[in-house]
Formats: structure tokens, C-alpha cells, sequence
């Protein structure tokens, strides 16, 4: 069945068209408990959660939720989970939708190591990573600790490869359907304690995570209030060439081979870090695979529906930007052209939104941070400093 996120409708293109057209810090496995839950109701649901939410939504109604399912992967085990919720999901149940980090768990008693982004009288934000596909929750550690450092809760949310390669993003929409409504809840809840208003900043990776976010876009259409809420998105390797098969087989090819993809090597210029093994050519195995997802995507990019909802995603993120934008990006790029991500940031100039960026010039597809950390970290201080005016120096 069809999810709202991608369903066509005539009402969010008019409404577009109205518009103007550090060490590392191991997360403690900690009982939460209800008083911090009350601090920061937002849950952490399954896709079975969806009957549960309502098209709108009141502050202090929240579904009973637990904050993840059971699985591994989740730094609460089932041990450990609020004895304040006891839901049990009825799909997926080995799958955590998405995943909440809150700072103060991270580094308690405000134990921090950075001076934080914002002083305590300034709007509480919540920064959603949305990852590369294939990513895990376990790669997105160094940005949530570059943000949890800094006093600034942040949430998780990744894709599968099969997720995308049987249905071709059915379950996606269905996670991404359960996001937004969670965020809904969240930004529009004023805390109990301090009145404080909350704001969203999000950081896409490649451009699985770019168009999660314009799906996340496209869904918020006529909810002003909660796009008035958005206060940046930094874009890291992303928002190139949507409708290029080749990107879609680099894309797959990289999530498939993981590290023994060649995508995932440095020019010899890198610097910052040590260099690793340098790769001019891919392999012929990598090179064969490649060739077979870009024949796939040459037939399934031309699929009316995947093409309809492919197109307006793109319509959204084209022209319904409501924030700042920060784009990371590099001319070694494998995965994600940079020539089709300048034409992008020059579309988005035109239109006159508030665009900056940045060409790492030598690092490879979504590792522009590991090799060149302090350049990173000082793009994303400036970036806060645009979007928010009072913004502490790092």
C-alpha cells in the first residue's frame, strides 16, 4: 500500500510552487529514566506504531513505545529497556527504526569535552543524521559524538540495501512515515521544565540520506509550523544526479563491497590523516557488478511509478528548502559526481536560498570527516554560527 510520504498529489506542488520557486566516548548502557523521559518525550517506534499516531498531533500524547526493539545493535538491550513502556512490535521486531542519542546520557553530569553550540537559554535542537545506505547506526558514532560533545542531542536513521533492492523503498517510507510523525510530536512539545522552544537541524549523507530528507519534506508540506522548526541541513556527498543510473550502481556498489569497494580509497593528496591503500582502477569483479547495476537502474529508473516518486522528491528538495545549507563534498568523489553537485548548489543560488560549501577536494564518497577532521569540524562551527547567531566559538 502506498505511503503517504511518496503518494501523488497535486497539493504539495502548489504548495512548493506559493513559495518562492576528541576521544572516543563509549555511550554507557543506562536505564532512562521517566524524569528524563519527560525531558525528552520523543520515542523511538517501530513501523507497527503507525496505526497508533494520529494526523495531528497534541503535545503530551505519546503512543506506549519502547525506545528500541530488541536487537544488538541497540545500546539498550531488552534488559534495559523503561519499565514506563511496554510495547511489543508486530513487524520487523528485529529492526530499529531509528535511534536517539541523547548528550546527556553520553557525557553525564555535563561531563562535555567541547564548548557547547548553544548557551542553555538559546531553542533545544535535536540533529537527524540520516545515513549513507548500508550504513549502520556504529558509522554514524563520530557525528553523533561531534554533536553529543557539544550539547546537542542527535538521532539515527539508516537504510538497508535490501531495503531498497525488493521493493524499492516500500519499507523506507513506512520508517520515514513513523519519523515524521515522531518528530512532529517532539518539535511541537514545549518542555515541562523550561518552556524552551525546540528546533531541527539535519546532516544527510550521499544521496540515500538527501532524499530520505526530501521525503521527510515533502510529508511536512502544509505543516509550516514544523518546516519553521527546520534551522539547517548540512548535505555531506550528496545531491548529485538523482536520475543517473550510474550513481544509483556506485551507490549499491559501494554499499555492497563495503571497504573492498574502491570508492572507499583516498587519493594519494589526502592528508590530515594517514593515507590507506590506493586504488587507481576498480577491480574486474567490482567492475562487472558495477556494470550489472547500472544495466538494473537503466530499466528500473524508467518504471513510471519509481520515476513519479523519484521526480517528486526532487521537486521538493528543488524548490521547498526551508533552511540554510551546508554542502560537504569532493572532486575524488566516486560515488556521487562533484560537477553534479555544483550544478545543484547553483540551482538552489538561483533560486535565492542561503547555500554555502565546501570541496575537500581528495577524500572519498562520505568519509570527508575521518580524513579531514579539523576542516570538517571547522565547516560545521561556521555552519551552526549562519543558522545561529549566538553560537559559541569551538
Amino acid at each position: 500500500m502506498e505511503s503517504r510520504i511518496w503518494k501523488s498529489s497535486t497539493t504539495t506542488l502548489l504548495a512548493c510552487s506559493s513559495k518562492s520557486m576528541k576521544p572516543t566516548t563509549t555511550t554507557p548502557t543506562t536505564i532512562i529514566t521517566i524524569k528524563q523521559l519527560r525531558r525528552r518525550p520523543l520515542t523511538i517506534a517501530s513501523s507497527s506504531s503507525l496505526s497508533s499516531l494520529s494526523s495531528s498531533h497534541k503535545p503530551n500524547q505519546y503512543p506506549n513505545f519502547t525506545l528500541f526493539n530488541s536487537s544488538s545493535s541497540s545500546p539498550f538491550s531488552k534488559n534495559h529497556i523503561s519499565p514506563l513502556f511496554n510495547f511489543t512490535p508486530k513487524s520487523h521486531p528485529n529492526h530499529i527504526i531509528f535511534q536517539w542519542n541523547n548528550q546527556s546520557l553520553s557525557y553525564p553530569n555535563n561531563n562535555i569535552i567541547h564548548t557547547p553550540l548553544l548557551s542553555p537559554k538559546q531553542p533545544l535542537i535535536i540533529v537527524v543524521l540520516l545515513g549513507w545506505l548500508g550504513s549502520q547506526n556504529k558509522h554514524l558514532k563520530r557525528y553523533v559524538e561531534w554533536y553529543n560533545s557539544r550539547q546537542v542531542d542527535a538521532l539515527t536513521f539508516v537504510v538497508q540495501v535490501n531495503e531498497l533492492w525488493v521493493d524499492f523503498g516500500g519499507r523506507v517510507e513506512k520508517r520515514i512515515h513513523t519519523l515524521v510523525d515522531d518528530l512532529i510530536v517532539w518539535a511541537s512539545t514545549k518542555q515541562d521544565d523550561d518552556g524552551r522552544e525546540r528546533n531541527i537541524v539535519f546532516h544527510t549523507f550521499s544521496n540515500t540520506g538527501w532524499l530520505a530528507y526530501g521525503a521527510i519534506l515533502e510529508s511536512l508540506q502544509g505543516r509550516q509550523d514544523i518546516l519553521d522548526k527546520i534551522k539547517g541541513c548540512v548535505f555531506d556527498s550528496g545531491a548529485g544526479d538523482p536520475l543517473n543510473p550510474k550513481v544509483w550502481a556506485a551507490g549499491f556498489g559501494a554499499a555492497l563491497l563495503k571497504k573492498r569497494s574502491s570508492s572507499t580509497y583516498p587519493t594519494p593528496e589526502a592528508t590530515e590523516t594517514k593515507q590507506v591503500k590506493i586504488v587507481e582502477e576498480p577491480p574486474m569483479i567490482e567492475s562487472m557488478l558495477l556494470s550489472v547495476l547500472e544495466k538494473f537502474f537503466y530499466v528500473t529508473l524508467k518504471v513510471p511509478d519509481v520515476k513519479k516518486r523519484l521526480e517528486k522528491i526532487i521537486f521538493v528538495l528543488t524548490n521547498c528548502q526551508p533552511c540554510p545549507q551546508l554542502y560537504l563534498y569532493s572532486t575524488a568523489d566516486k560515488v556521487v559526481p562533484s560537477q553534479s553537485i555544483n550544478v545543484f548548489i547553483e540551482s538552489q543560488k538561483s533560486l535565492g536560498k542561503k547555500v554555502t560549501s565546501f570541496n575537500f577536494g581528495t577524500s572519498p564518497h562520505v568519509d570527508h570527516y575521518r580524513t579531514f577532521p579539523t576542516t570538517y569540524s571547522s565547516q560545521l562551527h561556521s555552519f551552526w554560527r549562519d543558522c545561529f547567531s549566538t553560537v559559541k566559538l569551538p
